[in-house]
């Protein structure tokens, strides 16, 4: 699972020396990487480009979505502003890892982005974007700035992302029961600061504001402190003695709530168990975290809490 997210992954490196014959003769240039990763960077905004126009265009086309012609201009530039939103967030999280790979030399790839269904078969266009660490984190003060640096850059994305959607959102009268959507902690306590809605009235979702919600969404997803997801990578950093047991914990609390809560979290709680609650040692243990990193990591935990959604894309 890519988080969206989405979570740095970690493989060993073989040396040049250890490396088979035919992995080393038929290893991509750094062209062909290169191009893989543009193509599916695009195909990835077509998705969500798609997605954004399919979900501006419900209360219009209806269940038609799919009578619609997919590569009319008209049509597509109804998701532009999602798209565009969300690739900056989900962009800016990954370049947060990758940057700070570079900072501390750590080989890692650049960014692959995941297409995905778009609405109404998908709620985000996308299964999120993530980086392949192909070397072992020097120590653990490396491992947390590397695996926090991604929610800070996304986060600080989706912030304004979110103002401006809530700040320029259309109200309508609310005529009929619309649908439940649970809002995360950091929408609402951003709406305090912004002129009431009138009684009787509901902001309508805008590209901005739904990218704004995905952006909260995979934020709190990837700070879940299980396995190689950034938030156990942070885990891990301050105790890798007990990062075992949190990502246990945290995967029957994920299972509890898709058999109480919401049924989805079942198929998270699943990819994640794939990837198991393993998380791979650094090559120094000694190092403590540093005291500073602790006052970070509860940073990281009060982000959790604010871009939190117990029941996702109820839309």
């Amino acid at each position: 699972m890519s988080d969206g997210g989405s979570p740095a992954t970690q493989e060993p490196r073989e040396s040049a020396s250890t490396a088979p014959l035919s992995q080393a003769t038929h290893a991509s240039s750094p062209r062909q990487r290169l191009t893989r990763h543009v193509v599916l960077l695009a195909v990835t905004a077509y998705t969500m480009t798609l997605n954004g126009a399919g979900f501006a265009a419900a209360g219009r086309a209806g269940d038609r979505f799919f009578d619609t012609d997919l590569i009319d201009p008209s049509f597509l530039w109804l998701g532009v502003p999602y798209a565009l939103a969300l690739l900056a967030i989900l962009g800016a999280h990954e370049m947060g890892h990758y940057v700070a790979c570079r900072i501390y030399r750590v080989d890692a790839s650049l960014p692959y982005f995941l297409p995905g269904p778009p609405f109404p078969a998908g709620p985000m266009g996308t299964f999120g974007a993530f980086i392949r660490i192909r070397s072992r984190f020097p120590d653990r003060n490396v491992l947390f700035d590397i695996g926090i640096a991604g929610p800070i850059a996304g986060l600080v994305v989706a912030l304004p992302v979110l103002a401006y959607g809530l700040l320029t959102a259309r109200t309508e009268e609310i005529v009929e029961p619309m649908a439940r959507v649970d809002l995360p902690l950091l929408w609402r306590l951003i709406g305090l600061l912004l002129p009431a809605v009138p009684a009787g009235h509901g902001r309508i979702l805008s590209g901005p504001l739904l990218a704004g919600y995905v952006g909260c969404f995979a934020t709190a997803l990837n700070l879940l402190p299980i396995g190689q997801l950034d938030g156990g990578h942070v885990i891990y950093a301050i105790s890798a003695r007990f990062h075992r047991a949190v990502s246990i914990l945290s995967l029957v609390a994920l299972t509890g709530m898709g058999l109480f809560v919401f049924p989805s979290w079942l198929v998270f709680a699943a990819l994640l168990v794939l990837v198991t609650p393993y998380h791979p040692p650094v090559l120094d243990q000694r190092p403590p975290l540093t005291f500073g990193r602790r006052l970070v990591a509860v940073a990281g935990l009060v982000m959790l809490v604010l871009c939190f959604i117990v029941h996702p894309f109820g839309l």
